[in-house]
């Protein structure tokens, strides 16, 4: 496996080593040895799977208490993931970072504790897992607007284009009120 910091040091983009025939192919999603020593070695307690259509924009989230590291990945489809920086004594707080994790790359990302994530979906459909280190707590969920000026995310929407959102994503805060992390 491959691990790479992005822009935001702490969020980590995990390459596996893939091992392909004329059959298929096979990868590791998960290995504690190797995550650890990347850095990475919080228990996971939690696997969730979701599935969105074309369009759909799921974020940004996170748990005020009971903050949830987050082992993202896509099994069939395409996204754009997105991940922002809660953590006001960070030297990139406020700062978001994007990937595009698909079926085809096989990319993962690393989302620690004290970050906002969400996604875009680029394809006809996609199917997203995500493993958590700790259990959803929907008290203590909140949510920021995917369009949050001060975020100036650059999602790749076609021109004029509206994203599909729940009533709870279309509800969230700006950062500049949102509650964050110490």
């Amino acid at each position: 496996m491959k691990f790479t910091p992005t822009a935001i040091p702490d969020v980590i983009l995990i390459e596996p080593k893939v091992f392909g025939d004329p059959r298929g192919f096979f990868l590791e999603t998960w290995q504690s040895q190797k995550f650890a020593a990347a850095g990475i070695d919080m228990p996971f307690v939690q696997d969730n799977l979701s599935r969105s259509r074309q369009g759909t924009l799921r974020g940004l989230h996170y748990q005020i208490q009971q903050p949830q590291g987050k082992l993202v990945w896509v099994l069939a489809g395409e996204i754009f993931d997105v991940v922002v920086d809660l953590r006001r004594t960070s030297p990139t707080f406020g700062r978001w970072t994007g990937s595009t994790l698909s079926g085809e790359n096989h990319a993962m990302l690393w989302v620690p504790p004290g970050f906002a994530h969400g996604f875009y979906v680029l394809s006809a459909s996609a199917d997203f897992c995500y493993k958590c280190t700790d259990y959803y707590a929907p008290e203590q969920e909140r949510t920021i607007r995917w369009d949050a000026p001060e975020l100036n995310i650059t999602w790749p929407l076609a021109p004029g284009e509206t994203p599909l959102l729940s009533a709870k994503d279309a509800a969230g805060t700006n950062l500049t009120t949102a509650e964050v992390y110490r």
